[in-house]
């Protein structure tokens, strides 16, 4: 079959099951875009190349498939960076095109050229460059491959102008073989009825859940197992909504501004399985005391996080759905339960729980999380921007399914949320989706607004308007004696009338009796709406460990 070679890469797409993409065209990509003119596949055009990846980002997330980006050749390039960089931390599956000068350009200084490869090498699994027309075929099917599988992640596809242009005989492969490339999803026998024995053996046993189980769709398996054995379980913040967190045994997030009682038990435990997580320092605190009494089981299908930040007792490299599948085969034989420790982790679980009935003027953040879970449903998604906005959501907003809380956790990119809420309801168009915002990470992307707008996508931004950059406020407030250096962002824009401006909707909310009601309309209205929530400008997200504590060592406001 002959066609050009932009022809044969939206036939890849299309074979792919590729439905939406993306992104801002440029010089070096518009064969592309010309080909992309007479195609089904949707292209959302964004307004910044950052967001272009963000938006793929959060279509992946929520999806559970690769999200699409495409960019132009150079600052285009250099655009998508820290998009790929928020996926490469978080395990997302993205495939990003970057536009290049033609070949016998490459390496002479062009206009807008940039070594995209030699860029993003270390933040992508994987990347190419198209040197033929012949290959277009096969790399995208490597990609997608290498994207989806095993632990996922990024993968760029650098494409010279002229390799969109030249004609050839294509031929589309069914599969591909990628030599060094097989991702191992099954633990070993031995090493999984390790594991078992230890948590069978231990008196005091908790789950530790990160985002793998997510991707891999292990929530089920995870509810089957730790209800067995009577498990209490904790969530690091990419495994949050990877177990329901109104049942019984869920304990909530752990870490730096995780929950207290979640802190705390993780704190006491004589056995801890981790599956699908890998010890970041926001959830372990201080390592050197991180449940000292603990053997750790860790389950994770990378073998390099394995020991990497937490030492090890028993490692079981494998898909967390595979390994809990049968470890519920072998538990099921022996299984039982902890009373006197079940009994311990609901004092916890009472004692601390998170007050949120705040009625003060300026508003408490704590209520406005407290209206909005009242108002959305169990389907709906919520996305978050960076700092103290994300973590109010992630400490205070209950979750009770996969993928439907969406975050920058390894970057922490500020900027993320709004366009990674475009992706999401491009991916689930049925449900809402709200992000809640700060006002200092919203306004990094908020030119999105446009997106929104003109290709109608009707996302809910929540603002939370404390006219500062908050976290970092909160810390020069609790460790730097207040001297608040470079975070007031003034009393500019009136969110109002920057929603005005793009045609979108407008709430401002001052009192907590109207917080359910602004929430409401702006699902209702069928608009991309910002709702601005005036609240304290020193509120603060608490409870919160130091920096460099332990997880008891906790500040609690």
């Amino acid at each position: 079959m002959k066609m050009r070679g932009a022809k044969a890469m939206l036939e890849s797409l299309k074979r792919e099951g590729v439905e939406v993409m993306f992104g801002i065209p440029g010089g070096s990509v518009i064969p592309l875009y010309d080909e992309i003119y007479d195609s089904d596949i949707r292209t959302l055009l964004m307004r910044h190349e950052q967001a272009a990846a963000h938006a793929a980002d959060g279509y992946a997330r929520v999806s559970g498939d690769v999200g699409v980006c495409i960019s132009t050749s150079g600052p285009g390039a250099t655009n998508l960076v820290t998009g790929i960089a928020t996926a490469f931390l978080d395990s997302s599956p993205i495939v990003a095109f970057t536009g290049q000068v033609p070949r016998s350009m490459i390496g002479k200084d062009s206009f807008q050229e940039a070594d995209s490869v030699g860029v993003t090498m270390p933040i992508t699994k994987h990347n190419f460059q198209f040197y033929s027309v012949e290959e277009i075929p096969y790399t995208i099917k490597k990609a997608f491959k290498i994207a989806r599988s095993g632990r996922p992640g990024p993968v760029l596809i650098d494409v010279p102008k002229d390799v969109q242009e030249k004609e050839a005989d294509m031929k589309f492969p069914n599969d591909v073989d990628i030599k060094g490339y097989n991702p191992n999803v099954t633990g070993h026998p031995r090493q999984i009825k390790k594991a078992v024995d230890l948590l069978l053996s231990a008196q005091r046993p908790i789950a530790l859940v990160g985002g793998g189980v997510i991707i891999s769709g292990a929530s089920k398996e995870l509810m089957d197992f730790v209800e067995m054995l009577g498990l209490p379980v904790v969530t690091s913040l990419m495994g949050k909504g990877a177990f329901p967190e109104n049942h019984p045994l869920a304990l909530g997030m752990i870490g730096m501004h995780g929950r207290k009682a979640g802190n705390f038990a993780i704190s006491d435990a004589d056995v801890i399985i981790a599956i699908g997580c890998r010890f970041s320092d926001r959830t372990t605190g201080n390592v050197n005391c991180f449940a000292p009494e603990a053997q750790l089981i860790h389950v994770d299908i990378e073998a390099a996080e394995i020991g990497k930040n937490v030492p090890c007792h028993v490692p079981v490299v494998g898909d967390a759905k595979q390994v809990l599948k049968e470890m519920i085969k072998i538990a099921a034989v022996k299984a039982k339960k902890h009373p006197e420790w079940t009994k311990k982790v609901k004092q916890f679980k009472k004692e601390f729980s998170p007050k949120m009935d705040y009625d003060d003027v300026p508003l408490m953040p704590q209520r406005v999380i407290k209206e909005i879970m009242e108002v959305i449903s169990g389907d709906d998604i919520v996305v978050t921007e960076v700092g103290q906005c994300q973590m109010w959501a992630a400490h205070f907003l209950s979750r009770t399914k996969s993928r439907t809380f969406i975050s920058s956790g390894g970057l922490g990119t500020m900027g993320f949320g709004f366009p990674a809420a475009i992706g999401a309801k491009m991916a689930k168009p049925e449900q809402n989706v709200i992000d809640i915002a700060g006002d200092g990470s919203f306004m990094m992307n908020c030119q999105e607004l446009a997106t929104t707008v003109v290709e109608d996508v009707p996302v809910v931004v929540a603002v939370m308007n404390n006219h500062y950059l908050g976290m970092v406020r909160q810390w020069q407030e609790l460790f730097f004696d207040r001297r608040y250096s470079g975070v007031y962002l003034g009393e500019v824009p009136d969110y109002l009338k920057l929603a005005d401006a793009f045609g979108a909707n407008g709430i401002r909310v001052e009192k907590p009796g109207d917080i359910r009601k602004a929430v409401k309309e702006a699902f209702t209205s069928g608009r991309p709406t910002v709702i601005d929530f005036v609240v304290k400008r020193e509120s603060n997200i608490f409870p919160m460990v130091p920096p460099g504590g332990c997880l008891k060592d906790i500040i609690e406001g």
